[in-house]
């Protein structure tokens, strides 16, 4: 039985020195970001609204619309789910919201790195037809 080598550490692969200090970068703020230990999904839109009474100053020309009021909205299982804000919640929440997308910036990152990684391993530039397919075309 052969041992695996810890996929996080391939050390049959060579990995240039940048890219291995840029995977510490990323690595130290992704531990910044697990130690807040808080990440939304979705983002926080700011609403200006009408009400329902005729009279109001929200129909007039131009309108002075109600608001503003803070939406957040993300996607669950291909459905929009919106909420309602408070001022005090739009500010705690919109940190969450900005841990979540630097996350996703933050393993696009480490995504081109393996893939650069990948493309610039050695053992592509082998031959690449097999042995034993060479061996039957010197054989007939």
């Amino acid at each position: 039985m052969t041992q695996r080598t810890n996929p996080c550490h391939p050390e049959s692969v060579r990995v240039a020195a940048s890219h291995q200090a840029v995977a510490r970068q990323i690595a130290r703020e992704l531990a910044a970001i697990a130690a807040t230990g808080m990440v939304l999904p979705g983002s926080i839109t700011t609403r200006r609204t009408r009400c329902g009474r005729d009279n109001c100053a929200c129909h007039a020309d131009p309108p002075r619309l109600h608001g503003p009021y803070w939406q957040w909205t993300r996607k669950i299982a291909a459905r929009t789910v919106c909420r309602w804000l408070s001022p005090a919640q739009r500010e705690d929440y919109q940190a969450w919201i900005d841990n979540d997308r630097r996350l996703r910036d933050l393993l696009g990152q480490l995504e081109e790195l393996g893939a650069a990684a990948f493309d610039a391993d050695p053992r592509w530039q082998r031959e690449p037809a097999p042995a034993r397919q060479r061996n039957r075309q010197t054989s007939t």
